[in-house]
């Protein structure tokens, strides 16, 4: 019963240690946790930032507080691969953490410049951790992910990468559409009631629901998207995800547009069946979240999927891969 009501967390390997800190902003004082690898820095380390989502908290997308999050497995990447990793609170808005994200019409989105709070954290990491200003990567969930479009839109040449997890893209932007390519990995479930497969129609057209969200494009439409912008425009590489569990209640497939591992990519993970529950067969939300906001797939993690896009990603590079394209045109 333990798992049914506390969630489950079976992961053994070394983790970074988390440190507490502060950034003047316009708007105040803003909080962030930073996770730093225990051995001395052997050159610059990359750095991954992760967004919670609407009413969460740094501390809890790095496993800290109740739910803790699939995504706190960063920890351990970072201290087996040598990263940086920050996680910043969004700002209080009625009471609970929230996001200035890429939705507009929202009541409860914050004033705040969030692109803004993003670009200072990575200047301070470069000038005060030794991070790697080309090897720079963003990863967002749910309302965290409506904030990396946001993000992606507005800091496009600050990232070598990023990462919407369980989020779409507006119909209708405050920030306009993206101008810049960037590689994208995109984590979506078919089955989740808060942000709908299929776009438009979506929980939050309920009264109580009203201030949070606006009207979503589709998952698909949003990887499209992007796509565009890449000039990625044939087939993808299709992948079935083994089940670990046959017969489970989802299903993972895995949809890869560009060969290059190091270049302009965009992938999709699709988790047929999936609710609002970042996939992960280590860290485990409570059984009794399976009745809503929906199933939990265990056959990927979500984070190593997230390190494995990332990781030969710079930004260097693709800004020469464009450079290149401009002048072929």
């Amino acid at each position: 019963m333990r798992g049914f009501f506390k969630g489950s967390d079976t992961s053994t390997a070394a983790r970074a240690r988390v440190e507490a800190g502060t950034l003047l902003r316009p708007e105040g004082i803003r909080h962030f946790l930073k996770a730093v690898p225990s051995r001395a820095a052997a050159g610059k380390r990359p750095l991954v930032i992760l967004l919670h989502g609407a009413g969460s908290s740094a501390a809890q997308v790095l496993g800290l507080s109740f739910p803790p999050s699939p995504l706190s497995l960063w920890l351990e990447i970072a201290e087996r691969e040598q990263l940086l990793v920050i996680a910043p609170d969004g700002s209080k808005r009625r009471g609970e953490r929230a996001w200035n994200d890429s939705y507009a019409g929202v009541t409860a989105n914050p004033k705040t410049d969030d692109s803004g709070l993003i670009g200072a954290l990575i200047d301070r990491a470069i000038a005060e951790d030794g991070a790697d200003p080309e090897r720079v990567y963003l990863m967002g969930v749910s309302k965290g992910g409506m904030m990396a479009y946001r993000a992606a839109t507005e800091i496009a040449p600050r990232l070598a990468a990023f990462s919407a997890v369980l989020a779409a893209m507006p119909v209708a932007s405050n920030c306009g559409q993206p101008r810049t390519p960037l590689p994208v990995l995109f984590m979506a479930g078919t089955a989740d009631p808060f942000i709908p497969y299929t776009g438009r129609k979506f929980l939050y057209q309920f009264p109580v629901f009203s201030s949070l969200a606006a009207p979503m494009t589709s998952v698909e439409e949003s990887v499209a998207v992007w796509r565009g912008l890449a000039g990625l425009h044939g087939d993808p590489v299709v992948d079935a995800i083994p089940q670990r569990r046959p017969g489970a209640a989802t299903r993972v497939m895995r949809y890869t547009w560009g060969a290059d591992p190091a270049a302009l990519q965009v992938r999709l993970l699709k988790i047929d069946g999936g609710g609002h529950a970042e996939p992960s067969a280590l860290k485990r939300y409570p059984g009794l979240f399976s009745w809503f906001p929906g199933a939990q797939n265990g056959d990927i993690e979500a984070a190593e999927e997230a390190w494995a896009f990332f990781k030969d990603k710079r930004a260097a590079i693709l800004e020469s891969a464009l450079h290149d394209a401009a002048v072929d045109a």
